[in-house]
């Protein structure tokens, strides 16, 4: 599998008002077809009341475009705090559980040029958790040029590592398992297979392209589901970025990081730009 696909137009098919309790208004959801191999997907977009910055909220392993709105801890933390500073919003659902592979590149490629020409966007703010966030760092360090800042909540910096801790511990949780084989399917083959590709989506050794935008980490030093070794590899290899802030929470789960506001420290660093 090539680690780069064309990444053509949005097949736009639909842009239908969303109801509902749970939703702001305003939102809208997008049904289109990827510019890859015609994949019919969708995305939830809320634009901006004023102003050219949109967040890109990428949802967890097993998730899809709306947990942003239906997981009520992560609404409660994040959506507040997201409106507050009057950005536009785009959830896509982008693959299910394709962790940012080349495939799920290419059309969130396509998503922002959409956000561009269709709705003015100019700068795009990166702030997932898990899959998620390791999808944010993953799409950073590939496109940088498309990304002005990332925050990412209990993420994944080396993506073959990753797949061999999960493969170990499906005994232990079943979703570890799951997680192995999402990325055997979506990355065409295990790291042995494809240690190239594997290597091009794992930030770890591309901090590089990094190094220009905002960027926050944050991990519990307990999560079982992603090891905070992972985040603690790239902070020290990101010792040179000028713009960077990790926080550690002791004792802290998977979930640990989500109940943080994700964009404080970044939309600061905008700010003072």
């Amino acid at each position: 599998m090539s680690g780069q696909l064309a990444s053509g137009g949005l097949g736009v098919e639909s842009l239908t008002r969303v109801e509902g309790a749970a939703f702001p208004d305003g939102l809208l959801q997008l049904d289109y077809r990827s510019p890859v191999d015609g994949l019919a997907d969708w995305a939830m977009l809320l634009p901006p009341p004023s102003g050219s910055t949109w967040l890109v909220c990428i949802h967890g392993h097993g998730a899809r475009g709306n947990q942003l709105y239906l997981r009520n801890d992560i609404r409660k933390a994040w959506l507040p705090s997201f409106l507050l500073r009057g950005y536009g919003l785009l959830t896509p659902t982008l693959r299910g559980n394709a962790w940012m592979s080349p495939a799920a590149v290419a059309d969130m490629d396509a998503l922002i040029d959409y956000l561009r020409r269709e709705w003015g966007a100019t700068r795009f703010i990166f702030a997932s958790g898990s899959m998620g966030g390791t999808s944010n760092l993953i799409y950073a360090s590939l496109r940088p040029v498309n990304v002005q800042a990332v925050a990412a909540m209990g993420a994944i910096a080396d993506l073959a590592a990753y797949h061999e801790f999960c493969r170990r511990g499906a005994s232990r949780l079943t979703i570890l398992g799951e997680i192995a084989d999402s990325l055997e399917e979506h990355y065409g083959g295990s790291p042995a297979q494809q240690p190239e590709l594997y290597r091009r989506h794992s930030p770890l050794y591309h901090c590089e392209a990094l190094l220009r935008m905002p960027l926050f980490l944050a991990h519990g030093t307990a999560d079982l589901l992603m090891p905070v070794a992972q985040s603690r590899r790239l902070t020290g290899a990101l010792a040179e970025h000028e713009c960077f802030c990790y926080h550690e929470i002791a004792d802290g789960g998977h979930d640990a990081p989500l109940h943080m506001d994700p964009c404080e420290f970044i939309a600061e660093k905008m700010s003072n730009a």
